[in-house]
């Protein structure tokens, strides 16, 4: 399988980048050396994937990355700007179509066999890890994040089928996202409430006849319409008539854009079921149609118990929102990699520390320390983030471990729970600084758009909206993850920080000071919580408040550990000369870890402080005051 996916997609690939003749003012190169580092060094990706059983060793998996980062590179990210410039089309008919050259990309992905990548061979997939699927994303999202969209909001799909759909229902819809004949969405947000589904009015009134009429309108429901496929999956959020109110009431079913026809196909000539009534106007991710959608009687079917969707479509949504934690790594480095060879080619003023190149008008922006400090910030945050990202995508494969009991997918999902608002929350906001620094180094270049450095900071800039904010992502953190189980799940998480920090302070002299300086952040995270906790009781407020700075506290101190981790493996590496990259290579890596600790990881000081600094000052103005 494995291998002829491979020569699959590398035949697709090469017919169509033949015809390729977009370009971009950015460039965008799979970084192999970091991610082999990370995957197989750091992270041990090799034996994990043999104790759940796959036959994938790390040669296998360096090979699909090469595959899917050839795609990636030369076909997918010279088509970012025109996406930007063009963006999608709406006509009067709700026909909606995308960018020049990107309905063609889909092609050889599809033929490749990369939509089904992550399902069960027995729904037309390829069988391999949810982890695999990550990594695949990440090369998409870096190269060009709105065409990404579209694999993407499908890929949720199917998690969302496997796990809650019947049978029938997953030979039929399953099958036909794993092998690319269809795409998927969720249909969550509506006109009057986002975050608040409580609130929601879509109707379902049973048909009768095992089907359901779908009746209401959805918004902000991204890559809703466009021309790639024939039809188009929609996982909708919609109320029985007999429903509890509030989210207890909300129910899930499939909502098709056309009805298939007995043996699954779209009969020619077939009406639409759903209609698209508009797409936005949008600051940036311009290729990626966000849609208005219009369910007037749309035929639907139940997915999974009545009552029971919010819980189930979070399946989709914590999908969602590591998809969205890799919008943030993607974006800090796309932005590195085009703002360091700026910073090294462009001339401006000496060096303070003296001439670094005489035989120049002036010294390379490099050679400053401001620059540097941009270029290293935003090397931390992509490699920094990338290392959890890949850890809990581990964790996430065992949600879809063949044989799996719901017992041990319920745990698992607990687990990886206290990880994603802060991969989706912290990232985001990081990622969103990564960009802007990459138009800093820049300077008035950046600002303008032919350099293609502002398109980065635009298409990054929803990360920290959508899939709920920062502020949601917070309270999800702090009032339910931490609070409701008295931190039990953060202290598992410190207990197995600190143990680290002791084990590689014990084994690394160079790395001592930095573990035990992460050992005493991590006891100061459990005391937080404590103090929140103890504040909350007398003030409820506090956790609203206190949220987004625990939050990224949280962040700062779990970037720490991966870098922690990083530094241990490169000097590893460094002393006993066998690494699989060069020796500059692990260099660079305690560098840019030693920055983390020195000028990254004490902004969680504020935070820490803010955290505690209680709600008074922030409830005590009247309202008529603002």
């Amino acid at each position: 399988m494995l291998r002829s996916t491979l020569t699959r997609f590398a035949r697709s690939r090469t017919a169509v980048v033949s015809r390729s003749a977009h370009t971009t003012a950015t460039s965008y190169a799979t970084r192999h050396d970091d991610l082999q580092f990370i995957l197989h060094d750091v992270c041990g990706y090799e034996a994990h994937y043999k104790k759940l059983g796959y036959d994938l060793d790390a040669d296998s998996i360096d090979m699909l990355v090469g595959e899917c980062s050839k795609f990636c590179e030369q076909e997918l990210h010279p088509l970012s700007a025109v996406g930007d410039s063009v963006g999608c089309k709406r006509d009067t008919d709700g026909n909606v179509t995308t960018p020049p050259g990107w309905k063609e990309a889909y092609g050889p992905y599809k033929d490749g066999g990369w939509q089904g990548l992550t399902v069960p061979e027995e729904y037309g997939g390829q069988s391999m890890p949810q982890s695999m699927g990550m990594i695949k994303s990440e090369l998409l999202g870096t190269s060009n994040w709105s065409w990404g969209m579209y694999p993407g909001l499908a890929n949720g799909a199917a998690n969302t089928l496997l796990l809650h759909a019947n049978e029938e229902q997953k030979q039929l819809y399953l099958r036909k996202i794993a092998e690319g004949d269809w795409l998927g969405t969720m249909c969550l947000t509506e006109p009057h409430c986002g975050t608040d589904l409580g609130q929601m009015r879509t109707k379902a009134e049973p048909a009768g006849n095992g089907t359901y009429k779908i009746t209401g309108t959805k918004v902000f429901i991204s890559c809703g319409e466009h021309d790639w496929t024939d039809n188009i999956v929609h996982i909708v959020l919609a109320r029985l008539p007999d429903a509890p109110p509030g989210t207890k009431g909300i129910s899930l079913f499939i909502v098709p854009k056309y009805l298939p026809d007995a043996d699954g196909n779209v009969p020619a000539g077939a009406e639409r079921n759903i209609l698209c009534g508009g797409i936005e106007s949008k600051m940036g991710i311009h290729g990626s149609s966000t849609c208005i959608m219009n369910f007037d009687g749309s035929v639907g079917y139940l997915l999974g118990e009545p009552n029971k969707g919010l819980k189930q479509m979070f399946t989709f949504m914590n999908t969602a929102r590591i998809g969205t934690a890799i919008q943030g790594i993607g974006a800090a480095e796309l932005a590195y990699q085009n703002s360091m060879p700026y910073a090294k080619e462009r001339m401006s003023m000496r060096a303070m520390s003296g001439t670094k190149h005489p035989n120049q008008v002036a010294d390379s922006l490099i050679a400053h320390g401001d620059v540097r400090r941009m270029l290293l910030t935003q090397r931390a945050i992509a490699e920094g983030g990338r290392c959890l990202l890949y850890d809990a995508a581990k964790i996430a494969d065992g949600i879809y471990k063949p044989g799996a009991s719901q017992k041990d997918i319920d745990a698992v999902e607990h687990w990886l729970g206290l990880f994603t608002p802060v991969l989706k929350g912290c990232l985001t906001e990081l990622g969103q600084e990564a960009a802007s620094l990459g138009m800093q180094v820049w300077g008035g270049h950046g600002f303008i758009k032919d350099n293609g450095m502002e398109q980065i900071y635009r298409d990054v800039r929803i990360s920290t909206l959508y899939e709920g904010t920062t502020g949601i992502q917070a309270l999800d953190l702090l009032g339910r993850k931490v609070m409701l189980n008295k931190g039990a799940l953060l202290n598992k998480y410190n207990n197995a920080v600190i143990a680290d920090c002791w084990r590689i302070g014990k084994e690394n002299a160079e790395l001592r000071s930095m573990a035990m300086k992460l050992a005493a952040y991590s006891t100061q995270w459990r005391l937080l919580t404590v103090r929140l906790l103890a504040q909350a009781a007398r003030d409820r407020e506090v956790v609203s408040s206190a949220a987004v700075d625990f939050l990224m506290f949280s962040g700062y101190v779990s970037l720490a550990h991966s870098w922690l981790r990083q530094m241990e493996v490169a000097s590893a590496k460094l002393t006993a000369g066998d690494g699989r990259a060069s020796r500059e290579f692990y260099e660079a890596k305690m560098h840019t870890g030693k920055f983390y600790f020195s000028n990254m990881l004490p902004r969680a000081d504020a935070h820490h402080k803010m955290a505690l600094s209680g709600s008074k000052t922030v409830m005590s103005m009247p309202e008529s005051s603002f």
